[in-house]
């Protein structure tokens, strides 16, 4: 009966099936069984000649009258669609939402507020700046958006993983992406905001202050996708059954925590790997270590709307956390692969329009020209069926009396596209039906172009920023910046972003100005307010708890490595749910010391870089050890890795390797059985079995050696090996 009434209630309520049965009515599957077709059914004899005229000894002319052919050549000529003018590199996946705290106080969406209901959706991430051919892990803003496929209709989220933008009003948009986008005699930086214009561009735009703050610390170069915040951005508003309204920002946290790579890692892997975030992500839901986030809003009820020292319909501020708390209620995961890229990631289109019952709109100026432009922008890309394409389809029945344009799949019967008619047919819906009613908003004002009083401060989140970093953020903000501002040759632009940075900070414009040749000020523009506010460091995420899930772990390896440390260590990752990669010589057998087991590696030296991994691991053996002593590229994984702050494991023979390619005294090394954990390096000279184990407990202050290891790699990078100075010792 349970079955029964469960099947019910999907039916009625929806469920994760609902779009992946939506989906299969348009998905074929290929098999061995099928043969070649055209387009208009007929099977083809061959697929590698045109019709011609030919002899035995002599090539003839290619015929026009080959319908096959041309059929194969024109599609292929037609492939491309435009690209996004942002947002155009990207990767997505299907998942769920779900709701366990329902905020009924504040809506009345089923989608925030049913608890038995299994929402399916798709978001989509992607970098803002570059082409689809672009790098993933430039630094950049990254797009976060998720479309719900709600029994009310879609709703569309559509957000970036940094909580504000640096325009306050749509109509500088063009500006501020022509700004930033290649720079127009040459087309070049791809994909990149190191240069004249677009520092030109913050400068002489105040109100982007914050916001450059956002995009120069290390929320601009994210670890992955799973590992990014969330924010809607814009100010929306909920209503609940009374017909309350408050304001609201959605935000949604990873439960793996928020990080980062570090530049110098994110510059070699935009060359190494430049589909490394697509990987990642892609790797971790086949892998079913399935992303999670959780799903919240911050709330200020309408009466409250006036009483901060900044407006809350501006999308350049953020609102405190200690001011508006973030309230919990749902939970996003992602669990399904695309099946395919283009008529999935590529065609899925996304419209902050696009809300349900109970969610509704402010009178954010940002969010008001984004409701026009988003669903403007999909005409030109897709055309005006674009709602019909099946990954952008609701699974709600969807009935109007739209008709015709290009490429319209929809067949509708009757004798009337019209209302009213004579049937009364396709008559609008009551409220009690579920219509979309908007709320009824007093508004008294003139019209002008002009803005209100508060959006003309520019400065004062800018500074909350910069204080609530920690020293490792600042430093990284002040690299970022010193790097930027480094590939700008016009020095009006430099040294008035020395200038800008004064607003902020006077210890901040004057290490910057330092650095790339500026003029150092010598007193602060404005004063420093000193305050800060929880939720804005990203040190503040470490996790829900420490883990090691999807972490890719390298185990460097050569002939006569010690299969008892290296079995041990590959059990206890796999068993974590982190992705052992096993790195060698060569793609090819590599042979235990005693010769009784072996391993065929996953990628040589050469083929495979640190960069692509969180943490490397050397097992000892004499023979393995003297191989790797004598490998530059070797050596280098363990410099580039220490560089990088990742964490090091180490045991037996491979202890001193470590030692002698780290050589710095203050990394100190185990000398007995016993673990030992410095600066992030972990290692253990004599083997002890029951440090070994394949089960493994993550924890702080652990004595076995995988516990210290899987710790390390657990919270991410080892950052005081930077706030000593450490990794600038130390060539990669």
């Amino acid at each position: 009966m349970s079955n029964i009434v469960a099947k019910a209630q999907q039916a009625v309520m929806g469920s994760q099936g609902d779009k992946s049965n939506d989906l299969a009515k348009e998905t074929k599957e290929i098999s061995n069984k099928d043969r070649l077709t055209t387009d208009y059914g007929v099977k083809q004899s061959t697929a590698d000649d045109w019709l011609r005229v030919v002899s035995e000894d002599k090539q003839g002319p290619a015929l026009l009258e080959d319908p096959f052919a041309r059929e194969r050549i024109m599609r292929f000529d037609h492939e491309r669609i435009p690209e996004r003018v942002v947002h155009a590199r990207g990767a997505g996946a299907f998942g769920t939402f779900k709701v366990y705290d329902p905020p009924t106080d504040l809506t009345f969406a089923p989608v925030l507020t049913d608890t038995s209901r299994e929402t399916p959706v798709f978001v989509r991430f992607s970098t803002v700046l570059g082409s689809r051919g672009s790098a993933d892990t430039v630094r950049d803003v990254r797009g976060f958006a998720i479309k719900f496929y709600t029994q009310e209709g879609n709703w569309d989220l559509v957000g970036n993983d940094i909580p504000v933008f640096f325009i306050q009003d749509a109509i500088k948009f063009p500006d501020v992406i022509h700004a930033a986008k290649p720079e127009p005699h040459n087309e070049v930086p791809q994909a990149q905001t190191a240069h004249n214009n677009f520092w030109d561009f913050q400068y002489n735009h105040t109100e982007a202050t914050h916001m450059f703050m956002w995009a120069m610390s290390d929320r601009g170069t994210p670890r992955s996708y799973r590992m990014m915040q969330g924010f809607g951005v814009n100010t929306f508003t909920l209503i609940n059954a009374k017909g309350e309204r408050h304001f609201v920002k959605f935000v949604y946290t990873p439960t793996l925590g928020v990080h980062s790579l570090v530049w110098d890692e994110a510059l070699k892997l935009a060359g190494q790997d430049p589909d490394f975030h697509r990987k990642d992500l892609w790797e971790a839901i086949e892998n079913k270590a399935f992303p999670k986030w959780k799903f919240g809003v911050q709330a200020i009820p309408e009466a409250d709307e006036h009483k901060f020292d900044f407006d809350i319909l501006d999308a350049t501020k953020i609102w405190p956390e200690d001011l508006v708390p973030v309230r919990y209620f749902g939970e996003l995961e992602l669990n399904k692969n695309p099946d395919e890229f283009f008529t999935q990631v590529e065609q899925i289109a996304f419209c902050t329009s696009h809300v349900v019952p109970g969610i509704g709109f402010s009178n954010d100026p940002l969010l008001q020209g984004r409701n026009f432009s988003y669903f403007d922008t999909q005409l030109s890309r897709l055309g005006v069926n674009w709602q019909e394409l099946p990954i952008n389809r609701p699974v709600c029945p969807v009935m109007n009396f739209n008709r015709d344009g290009a490429l319209r799949h929809t067949i509708t019967r009757g004798t009337v596209n019209y209302y009213p008619n004579r049937f009364d047919t396709i008559k609008p819906a009551t409220v009690e039906e579920g219509a979309y009613v908007e709320y009824a908003e007093k508004i008294a004002g003139i019209k002008a172009r002009a803005r209100s009083s508060k959006f003309k401060e520019h400065f004062n989140q800018a500074q909350l920023f910069w204080n609530s970093m920690t020293q490792v953020e600042k430093n990284h903000i002040i690299e970022a910046l010193s790097f930027e501002l480094d590939h700008c040759e016009d020095p009006v632009v430099y040294h008035r972003m020395v200038e800008r940075l004064a607003d902020i900070d006077l210890g901040l414009a004057t290490t910057v100005a330092e650095r790339i040749g500026g003029e150092p000020p010598k007193e602060a523009t404005r004063p420093n307010h000193g305050r800060k506010a929880p939720g804005i460091s990203m040190l503040e995420f470490p996790g829900e708890k420490p883990t090691i899930i999807s972490r890719r772990i390298a185990i460097l390896v050569a002939d006569g490595y010690d299969p008892v440390a290296y079995n041990a260590a590959y059990a206890a990752a796999s068993s974590a749910m982190a992705v052992p990669q096993v790195i060698g010589p060569r793609r090819a057998k590599v042979v235990s010391a005693g010769g009784t087991h072996s391993v065929t590696p996953h990628h040589h030296f050469e083929g495979y870089r640190s960069t692509m991994v969180d943490a490397i691991f050397i097992p000892g053996g004499v023979d393995a050890i003297r191989t790797l002593s004598t490998n530059g590229r070797a050596q280098h994984w363990v410099r580039e890795a220490f560089g990088h702050l990742k964490a090091i494991g180490a045991t037996g023979e491979a202890v001193d390797f470590v030692n002698k390619v780290i050589a710095l005294p203050a990394v100190t090394v185990s000398d007995s059985e016993e673990a030992h954990e410095s600066y992030g390096v972990v290692t253990m000279r004599h083997i002890k079995p029951e440090s070994l184990k394949d089960a493994v407990n993550i924890a702080k202050g652990a004595t076995g050696f995988m516990e210290k290891f899987f710790y390390a790699i657990s919270q991410h990078r080892n950052w005081d090996r930077e706030l000593d100075g450490l990794h600038t010792q130390v060539a990669y």
